[in-house]
């Protein structure tokens, strides 16, 4: 008998803790993609994996943000759509633009190009033209840096040099303002986010994992890394549970 209560407690337990990793917890989750091609490589996702995913994401009634509609909730309070999410790619690839962007237009959903502005017009990376064709078909462009070096590795004039160029050279390409910068490889320190705020961006995105929510540091947003799946879409929804852990654990 004593061995049936203490089975029957176990399995309470383990149902609860199931229960409580799987509860949505309170934030913003953002993807970031790289490549949509066919190549294998580990930031390369297949367009049909592409394709599932976006689907899921508009099956389960989430609704994609721009970062501005983020950063205007996380600072000003402004409301958010029923389960927001944000999807960026990162470094600008000629597929963000060929093969991305047809399947997000199919589902209805919105994203954040972060383009490195000094190897635009090369292959494999997108053209001036594609990058205003992703904005006319209503893409966010963000600065990616001018040559994808690590800010925090860099004199300081000459990281203020790099976030102020790249800025402005979009902006006087697209005729319109750029707010937003993801960090090359992730890196970020105190000394960065400084010379952010003189460059005037809003908030930059790295690659620390969870959820972002008002009272979270702008310039150092969370977000989800999606890579090449190795075990199909139910990967892509683990990625989004250790998320939402992560949030729960408050790390």
């Amino acid at each position: 008998m004593k061995l049936l209560v203490r089975g029957a407690a176990v399995a309470a337990l383990v149902i609860l803790a199931a229960a409580w990793a799987v509860w949505p917890a309170a934030g913003v989750p953002i993807l970031v993609y790289h490549k949509v091609g066919d190549t294998a490589e580990a930031y390369s996702v297949p367009p049909v994996d592409f394709e599932r995913q976006m689907r899921y994401l508009a099956d389960e009634g989430y609704t994609a943000v721009t970062l501005a509609a983020l950063v205007d909730h996380m600072t000003a309070g402004k409301p958010l759509p029923p389960k927001p999410v944000v999807i960026t790619l990162d470094d600008g690839y000629a597929d963000n633009y060929t093969a991305a962007l047809p399947i997000l237009k199919k589902y209805g959903l919105r994203a954040t190009v972060f383009v490195v502005t000094d190897f635009l017009d090369e292959r494999p990376y997108l053209t001036w033209d594609e990058v205003k064709a992703l904005r006319a078909a209503g893409i966010e462009i963000g600065s990616h840096t001018l040559h994808h070096r690590d800010l925090t590795t860099l004199p300081p004039d000459e990281r203020a040099r790099d976030l102020q160029l790249s800025k402005e050279g979009l902006e006087w390409r697209l005729d319109a303002p750029v707010q937003f910068l993801a960090y090359p490889f992730g890196s970020y320190d105190a000394a960065t986010e400084a010379a952010l705020k003189k460059a005037g961006y809003r908030a930059a995105v790295g690659t620390a994992v969870g959820l972002n929510r008002p009272g979270d540091d702008v310039y150092a947003l969370k977000r989800i890394n999606i890579p090449r799946s190795r075990w199909g879409l139910g990967e892509f929804r683990l990625r989004l549970l250790r998320a939402n852990m992560y949030a729960r654990l408050g790390i």
